[in-house]
């Protein structure tokens, strides 16, 4: 049994030359119907609540789930081929009778969701031979012209952002480019940074534009383990009609009169990157607001250049849509040294507690803790305390003295683990985790970076990752898929570095290591996440969970395990692994009406429905891989309700193309 984890610009002209996109005239393929029910923003409202008020699928008839149709991309295909390996994460989005999705190349498809059939496809044409660094994408927006009339070419646009660093238009109807927005249908999302990349790959999009209130907005995917200003990580709006650029915020404040200014001490303080918002963002249109999850400024593991609690990043921001005026943030962690982004999408309900209607924001982060707040004012709904934490042992670095704990939601994985918590399927695995963590410092969440090596924990994929939050508004209950294992972080002072001494794959232990260079700093990272010579995690399962909490009271209702490894068993040694034990998952659940939570995010290759109320395991769906990805699910003029999800998550999740949808035949 064997398992480990771990520029320029195509010039406009080009996107003219695919045989794909060169479609002119105005087609017919959307049928809005009123007895639709879509699925039409990434986390199915601008809310981001994952919830779809649909019951043709329940409780009683989810075991008659069966599969619909398959789609393929076709990117596995040896004329896709790239120079790093690509992670199929899209979710699709249906509306007026059509579903359209992305690809990692950023690719844009339209298909008839109740066949799967194609209908259009446009390829940008990115460049190919470039190490994107998340090599993803996670979906499309798309925004209704309600001024235009209805045979106007890019009525309904569909907005894609690349690898590339391209924000692109297209029509919903024909697939051809929006040639009034931007540049020909395209705006360089590298002109007009503060910080100009300083490498080709790294600065993109992995994760959908927000298309809302006639504005365009978007984050950006940076590299940030790489130098301390790889690249700024500005939010900014664009007109959705014409691609005008019409503000920009930058999370590292640059103006000496703003109140978190002084939250950013040190040598390039002020000049750092990163801090960007790369996963997926919510809004209120009514209230005007915008909520953005901001993740670690440059680099993750060594902040001495940049001192100070560093306000707004790893931040909860509300901005104003209409200007990006800042309304209010509410920072999850300090003076990040972990790779603690926040991660996901921050999701709006409302909140029935003490008699009275909450308008609540909440943020699951990868610390493993679900922070609720009033989306008005940033004000915590659930008391969140401040508690002292570990300070740094690393000359020129200084921890933050105390980071904010949620006081009445319990954690939702593990924040400490002791030598004596390690695990091992066999005895020969314990002794090689005991050696491992033996010597690392360790004195539970928020241990800081040392030379000897800290073992963290939450890891840096969670406690809960980029899948965040699901809400049920009616039941009032938030799930929340999070990780229960640890890592291993570790600096080593640059003039020891010696990368024939330190290599990928320990000689001596065979343990695979990953290394970031951190140019700039008097350092060079390494870190690994902890599993043994099986290639299981080195603490006990569940190693991956599903928590659902109650949104009246901050409790914990239940948690049960998610996915299992055994699919990496030799087939003599796939008794050992039980299917209750979880696994490692990184992907978003959704909600029904029908009393059901669906996710695949684990390394099983199925797709689960779970009981919203009890956390019981209801059905399974196969998958040919794993579905690294958040599903989505909608209900046609036909009357059946279909689920689908995106499959080929890469590495450990397996390779994919495929889109899969299931739906009740009776």
């Amino acid at each position: 049994m064997k398992y480990r984890f771990y520029l320029n610009f195509i010039i406009v002209i080009a996107l003219f030359m695919s045989t794909n996109s060169c479609v002119q005239e105005k087609q017919v393929i959307s049928k809005p119907n009123h007895n639709d029910i879509e699925w039409s923003v990434y986390g199915h409202d601008y809310f981001g609540s994952k919830y779809l008020p649909a019951s043709n699928i329940n409780r009683q008839n989810v075991e008659n789930l069966t599969l619909a149709w398959t789609y393929r991309t076709g990117e596995l295909r040896s004329e896709f081929n790239t120079k790093k390996k690509t992670s199929f994460q899209a979710t699709p989005l249906v509306v007026d009778g059509v579903m359209y999705l992305s690809t990692p190349l950023g690719r844009v498809i339209a298909l008839d969701p109740e066949t799967g059939k194609e209908f259009w496809e446009f390829d940008p044409n990115i460049k190919r031979n470039i190490g994107y660094g998340d090599f993803a994408n996670r979906g499309v927006a798309t925004w209704l012209d309600e001024a235009a009339s209805a045979e106007d070419l890019c009525r309904r646009k569909i907005f894609v952002g690349t690898a590339q660093s391209q924000l692109i238009a297209i029509d919903a109807e024909s697939g051809s480019l929006c040639t009034g927005f931007g540049d020909k249908g395209v705006v360089d999302l590298r002109r007009g940074l503060r910080l100009m990349p300083q490498e080709d790959a790294a600065y993109s999009l992995t994760s959908p534009p927000l298309a809302v209130n006639e504005m365009v907005i978007v984050g950006s995917s940076i590299a940030d383990n790489t130098w301390p200003n790889p690249a700024s990580g500005e939010i900014r709006a664009y007109d959705a009609r014409t691609g005008e650029l019409k503000w920009s915020w930058d999370p590292i404040p640059q103006d000496s009169k703003d109140p978190a200014y002084a939250d950013w001490e040190g040598e390039m303080a002020h000049q750092t990157g990163g801090a960007n918002a790369w996963s997926i963002l919510s809004a209120d249109p009514e209230r005007d607001l915008v909520f953005i999850p901001t993740s670690s400024p440059a680099p993750d593991y060594y902040g001495g250049l940049r001192l100070g609690d560093n306000r707004y990043a790893n931040s909860v921001v509300a901005l104003k849509i209409s200007t990006g005026e800042l309304v209010w943030s509410f920072q999850t962690v300090r003076h990040d040294l972990w790779d603690y982004d926040n991660a996901s999408s921050p999701a709006l309900t409302t909140i029935r507690k003490g008699g009275k209607e909450i308008p609540a924001v909440i943020q699951a982060t990868k610390t493993g803790m679900m922070f609720i707040l009033n989306r008005e004012t940033g004000e915590p709904i659930f008391e969140v305390e401040d508690r002292p934490v570990p300070a740094s042992d690393i000359p020129g670095e200084k921890t933050a003295e105390t980071q904010p704990f949620t006081a009445e939601t319990s954690p939702l994985s593990p924040h400490k683990y002791s030598l004596e918590d390690i695990w091992g399927i066999t005895e020969e695995d314990r002794k090689a985790c005991f050696e491992q963590i033996k010597d690392l410092r360790n004195e539970g969440i928020f241990t800081p970076p040392s030379l000897q090596g800290t073992l963290v924990v939450p890891s840096n994929i969670g406690g809960a990752h980029w899948g965040g939050v699901a809400i049920d508004p009616v039941r009032q209950i938030a799930v929340v898929p999070v990780n229960k294992h640890a890592s291993m972080m570790q600096l080593i002072p640059r003039e020891e570095y010696d990368a024939k001494q330190f290599k990928a794959v320990d000689e001596a232990s065979g343990m695979e290591y990953e290394y970031n260079p951190m140019r700039g700093t008097p350092y060079v990272m390494r870190r690994q996440q902890l599993t043994s010579p099986s290639g299981l995690p080195c603490f006990g399962p569940p190693f991956g969970s599903l928590v659902a909490v109650d949104l009246t009271t901050g409790l914990i209702i239940w948690d049960v395990p998610l996915g299992s490894f055994s699919r990496f068993a030799e087939p003599e040694e796939k008794n050992l692994i039980p299917e209750n034990w979880g696994s490692t998952n990184l992907g978003g659940a959704i909600i029904t009406e029908g009393g059901l939570v669906f996710i695949g995010a684990a390394l099983d290759d199925k797709l689960h429905a779970f009981d919203i109320e009890t956390g019981k395991l209801l059905w399974t769906g196969e998958l040919p891989a794993s579905g690294r990805a958040t599903p989505m699910s909608y209900k046609l003029e036909s009357g059946k309700q279909h689920v689908v999800i995106s499959v080929g998550g890469g590495g450990s999740f397996g390779e994919g193309d495929y889109v899969v949808a299931f739906r009740l035949e009776n």
